[in-house]
């Protein structure tokens, strides 16, 4: 009977001992590839990553699936301040100011986090949590402005999402510049005022 009231406690101590060693990995993985991204972008070594990490590519793999999921991870507390003053923008007076504030600040995240655009990007091909957060953030933004007729009906935000990851592609670290293309190119997204 003992047994059986403490057969299961080092079973549980084991699993938890490894879930910690677990996360001890993953969070060592996440760290290794941020400064490794920094250095070579997004398309870095995932090898070299896993090497400096001091874990094998299998565990890199187990952990992340690929290099989608792995630059989420870096770049997770970058997508979540986008998002959060997407939010916060949403009580701006001028909702074509709010989406442009926006804006700006998607392009220069993307343009001071290297790999970011590039990661974005990636993540639109593959349905990624980051990339439909991004999208839903934004719609609520660009929805208010439409209905307020500052912006055309036609605009979508995945076409502005993918402008802006393309300015910051075009645009590598200079950030001024990539914030001098994006006004160029709301210019041309938002109607004349002076009607």
């Amino acid at each position: 009977m003992s047994g059986t009231i403490w057969g299961p406690t080092p079973v549980t101590q084991g699993k938890d001992e490894m879930r910690a060693d677990a996360q001890r990995n993953r969070d060592r993985l996440v760290a290794v590839a941020a400064e490794v991204v920094g250095q070579y972008g997004a398309d870095a070594s995932l090898e070299e990553i896993a090497r400096r990490a001091g874990v094998g590519s299998a565990t890199l793999h187990r952990h992340f699936g690929g290099r989608i999921a792995l630059l989420e991870a870096v770049f997770r507390s970058s997508i979540d301040a986008v998002c959060a003053q997407a939010t916060e923008l949403l009580d701006d007076p001028d909702p074509l100011q709010a989406l442009t504030s926006w804006l700006h600040t998607v392009v220069a995240h993307a343009t001071g986090s290297r790999g970011l655009a590039t990661a974005l990007v990636m993540s639109g091909d593959c349905g990624s949590d980051a990339h439909a957060r991004l999208l839903t953030a934004g719609r609520k933004l660009l929805d208010r402005a439409q209905k307020e007729d500052v912006v055309p009906e036609d605009t979508r935000i995945e076409d502005l999402l993918k402008l802006a990851n393309g300015i910051s592609l075009a645009s590598g670290d200079d950030p001024d510049q990539a914030a001098r293309l994006l006004t160029l190119a709301i210019r041309g997204i938002a109607p004349t005022r002076s009607e």
